[in-house]
């Protein structure tokens, strides 16, 4: 069984890496000279723990092989992943350019039966654009080849991808026809064998299904974080609110924590997009509509809270920054609260020195230099007025509280993680802001 996968972005390259370590061999595809000749000497061109030994292990065995035509190979495919980007458009909607592209050469080359599988995130309905545009190129071929187009949506948490890739909840297959789910069984036999689920269903419902499971889980961290800023206010303490209500089996103790709002390349795209099929279809998805409201606002908490310890007074203060991409372990971002929260602070005059572990390279070539990028955390608290944690590396989890006191010109920090004691905090002359809970 030939297989290829078209897109070597962050779905792509984990896909065929991982299918790659069960034993499969894959051709995969990208436009981006650059990145293809990268990609065969080894060299990821994401960041992800484990990422980079295991591509360079399975292209040493021969099972990685990668190019930039898939004109070229399309011929001898059996399978065809395709996990291309789908770029929000200007009006929220998922952009559908790339999934169509590939789809027109699938059926511009193709010489014998092949199963189309999506990978991409795309709205409900894309299945049938691509079976459409597959179509039509061999209508202007005349060429009569039977053809299927299967939905296989990704779950993967950036910073931990290897592992749910590897060792999933569930592998959720959208197939309309008998061969499509005997192709994607023997794929995912590895997995089945390990005692993964594999969920089989029309393939509009899987499309669905990626869309509702993202929502679902923005809508608990925006609910979290509105409960949280209630808190704060009323005299509450979230972190002991999230315990009480994470303890009742229906509802569990996952993304009940609080913080400065949900970023990254998933969950504001599809929330947006599912906003927008449901605008097309006449519908208002009221509730999704809240969720980005709230997390919009919880981006630049912090800055609220600073603002308001400052009284406003914040021109020329220096504002250390501890983490840029939207959560550890990855380099990624996009849609990251730290972004925000760097226009509001430039906004105000402040003066910011940052520190992430991995992100400051993606940082300048997004932002650039309107931030001073400093060597490690330490080095952004020199003289520092204000310390603002926005990303929850392992490696800001335990400050030496001494060395902070010592090296800031006004101790005061503001959590937006909840990662700190706050009594080990008053005890080393620190002044102490978190989310959810009133400081004293």
């Amino acid at each position: 069984m030939k297989i290829a996968i078209v897109g070597t972005g962050y779905v792509g390259l984990v896909t065929a890496t991982c299918l790659a370590e069960v034993g499969l061999n894959l051709i995969c595809v990208d436009v981006d000279e650059a990145k293809i000749e990268k990609l065969k000497k080894g060299i990821s061109p994401i960041y992800e723990p484990g990422l980079n030994d295991m591509l360079q292990q399975n292209i040493k065995k021969g099972r990685l092989i990668f190019t930039t035509s898939l004109a070229e190979v399309m011929p001898e495919v059996d399978v065809l992943f395709s996990a291309v980007g789908t770029p929000p458009d200007e009006d929220g909607s998922a952009d559908l350019q790339y999934v169509l592209d590939v789809a027109r050469t699938i059926g511009a080359n193709m010489q014998k039966y092949a199963l189309v599988i999506t990978k991409s995130t795309v709205p409900v309905g894309t299945a049938k654009l691509v079976s459409n545009a597959v179509q039509q190129e061999l209508d202007k071929r005349g060429a009569r080849i039977e053809f299927d187009v299967a939905s296989n949506p990704e779950f993967l948490r950036e910073g931990d991808a290897i592992n749910d890739f590897m060792k999933p909840d569930r592998i959720v297959c959208g197939v309309s026809s008998a061969k499509a789910q005997k192709i994607l069984e023997k794929i995912y036999a590895p997995f089945i064998l390990n005692g993964h689920p594999v969920i089989f269903t029309d393939i509009a419902s899987a499309e669905m299904i990626k869309y509702a499971a993202n929502a679902m889980l923005a809508t608990r961290i925006s609910f979290m974080n509105d409960i949280a800023n209630l808190c704060e206010i009323v005299g509450a303490d979230v972190n002991m609110v999230r315990k009480g209500i994470g303890s009742d089996t229906r509802i569990g103790s996952k993304f009940l924590y609080a913080g400065v709002g949900y970023g990254g390349s998933c969950f504001p795209k599809d929330v947006k997009a599912l906003i927008k099929t449901a605008d097309g279809y006449g519908y208002t998805l009221e509730i999704l509509k809240a969720v980005e409201k709230v997390n919009d606002k919880q981006k630049i908490v912090l800055f609220n809270k600073l603002n308001k310890y400052f009284q406003g007074d914040l021109k020329g203060k220096h504002i250390a920054l501890l983490g840029l991409a939207f959560r550890p372990n990855t380099d990624d971002m996009r849609e990251a609260p730290a972004l925000s929260l760097i226009e509001k602070l430039n906004e105000a005059g402040c003066s910011i020195y940052a520190y992430d572990p991995v992100a400051m390279e993606e940082s300048k070539r997004k932002i650039g230099n309107v931030v001073h990028y400093c060597k490690d955390l330490y080095e952004t608290l020199k003289n520092a007025d204000a310390m603002l944690l926005v990303t929850e590396w392992t490696e800001f989890r335990i400050l030496d509280l001494k060395k902070v006191k010592s090296l800031m010109k006004n101790a005061v920090i503001f959590d937006g993680r909840n990662i700190y004691n706050e009594q080990e905090m008053k005890d080393n002359g620190i002044v102490y802001f978190c989310i959810g809970k009133k400081s004293k």
